[in-house]
């Protein structure tokens, strides 16, 4: 199964463990272009977020050649599922940002699997995320495997 990872960048480690994980399984994984950045060594994290603070992303959206939303639209249009990377950020368990709930809202519309780590945070948008009915994993890799094997 083609898995793209979608989560705040505050989580690329988290998203490379889970990617190793994944992959190691089987799957091919898909993470964000500015998480690869920074494990390939392009870029720090600890810049990156101190740019952001300062004045958002924006810099590192208009550096990239390609669009990074129509990019990561493509991406997941190409894949089987998503899987959300949500754990906690700026004081918010199972943090789910702005980007993220786009792409979730891409692979809702594309017919896509969306299964999330953990459940949805108490946030504005809740009731948003809840319709688009994805999979609460509570943290379980494993049931991306039972979900498959179910298909």
């Amino acid at each position: 199964m083609k898995i793209t990872i979608c989560g705040s960048i505050d989580f690329t480690e988290k998203i490379k463990e889970i990617a190793d994980i994944l992959s190691a399984k089987g799957h091919i994984v898909e993470i964000p272009l500015s998480a690869q950045k920074i494990l390939n060594g392009e870029m720090s994290l600890k810049d990156y977020l101190s740019a952001k603070q300062k004045g958002g992303d924006i810099f590192f959206r208009e550096k990239v050649k390609e669009d990074v939303i129509k990019r990561y639209y493509r991406i997941i249009g190409e894949s089987d599922a998503i899987l959300v990377v949500n754990i906690a950020k700026k004081g918010i368990e199972n943090y789910i940002g702005g980007s993220v709930l786009m792409e979730i809202g891409f692979a809702y519309v594309l017919g896509k699997k969306i299964f999330l780590l953990n459940s949805i945070p108490e946030i504005s948008y809740k009731d948003e995320i809840q319709f688009m009915k994805p999979i609460i994993l509570n943290g379980d890799l494993e049931e991306i495997i039972k979900w498959r094997s179910h298909v």
